[in-house]
């Protein structure tokens, strides 16, 4: 009876670390400023939007891009449980865009982190080739502590002085912005991130994020497909809602097929879902108004408001199965 129950209980675990998942996601949130704000992409209620939607997504791990210092304060404080890693492009200290990662403190841990410029100079803030803008690459080392939960208890279950080598989940999370102008740049900084990936992950299991600024058309795009480590999360998931592109230009009536933000994951990883997210937010206009629907019952009163996205791009959620 106890070795059946012993049984039992080390095939439930086994089965739960087989079925172990990871939800993960790219978010350029757009950078705070003035012109938006006269145009009505207000950063306090777009952060709000942003906020909620990312709480109720509860993504594991993500990588957000455009965010200055001070939107990072109101991410960290309004995100649910999730701490972040980034600096800086501009000083490697808090001036300019952050290429920040947020990461479940409860189920996510840290182990290691850095940084690179997309330049010459990689280790040292700087134009990189013909950009227009300083950009940077951040990186995670981390580990899933679910999964370190689940092998210790497995581990524990056998008997004392038998060896046993135990898996830990630990992975590599890049997330960076590529320039939005310089064609060399943003080819050479592919390159560059291709062979840093080479050599900071040392063939751990790696997920990469951000706005690259080059759809799944360009020559430049096939340097992360073609590189042997990485493959494309949309063309791998088995189930895939993707209805718009992802660049939106605060647009809600915009339409494209074009993809420039980007989900890279190693190609042992299995890709179970892939997402466009294109949730908007309404504000009032002028009219006031009040309008009905001849198809709903009549207690149901309509007003004219204005809808808006909560970014100029359209964030990506990807499912990982171990």
């Amino acid at each position: 009876m106890k070795k059946l129950l012993l049984f039992t209980l080390l095939l439930a675990i086994s089965l739960r670390l087989s079925a172990q998942q990871l939800l993960v996601g790219s978010y350029n949130i757009r950078y705070k400023n003035a012109n938006d704000s006269v145009n009505g992409e207000v950063w306090t209620k777009r952060c709000q939007v942003i906020c909620d939607q990312v709480n109720f997504m509860a993504p594991d791990i993500f990588g957000a891009q455009e965010v200055l210092y001070g939107q990072l304060q109101d991410l960290k404080q309004a995100l649910d449980g999730y701490d972040y890693i980034g600096i800086g492009r501009d000083d490697g200290k808090r001036a300019g865009e952050h290429e920040a990662i947020f990461y479940k403190k409860d189920k996510i841990e840290l182990l290691d982190h850095g940084d690179f410029w997309l330049s010459e100079t990689p280790d040292k803030p700087g134009l990189g080739w013909d950009a227009a803008c300083v950009r940077i690459c951040t990186w995670g080392k981390f580990r899933d502590k679910a999964y370190q939960r689940d092998t210790s208890l497995l581990k524990g279950l056998f008997k004392r002085g038998i060896k046993r080598k135990e898996p830990v989940r630990e992975f590599y999370f890049f997330n960076l912005h590529m320039d939005h102008v310089g064609v060399v740049a943003r080819r050479e900084a592919a390159k560059l991130v291709v062979a840093r990936i080479k050599a900071i992950a040392k063939g751990h299991p790696v997920i990469l994020t951000g706005d690259f600024n080059v759809d799944q058309y360009n020559e430049i795009y096939t340097i992360f497909t073609q590189s042997g480590l990485l493959k494309d999360s949309y063309d791998a998931a088995r189930i895939r809602f993707a209805e718009n592109g992802t660049f939106n230009a605060f647009k809600t009536e915009y339409y494209t097929t074009s993809r420039i933000d980007h989900v890279f994951v190693t190609p042992y990883l299995d890709v179970e879902a892939y997402g466009v997210l294109t949730n908007s937010y309404w504000t009032p206009d002028d009219k006031e108004e009040v309008l009905k629907s001849s198809d709903a019952p009549q207690e149901i009163s309509f007003d004219n408001y204005v809808r808006h996205n909560p970014s100029d791009h359209y964030p990506v959620f990807v499912r990982l199965k171990y």
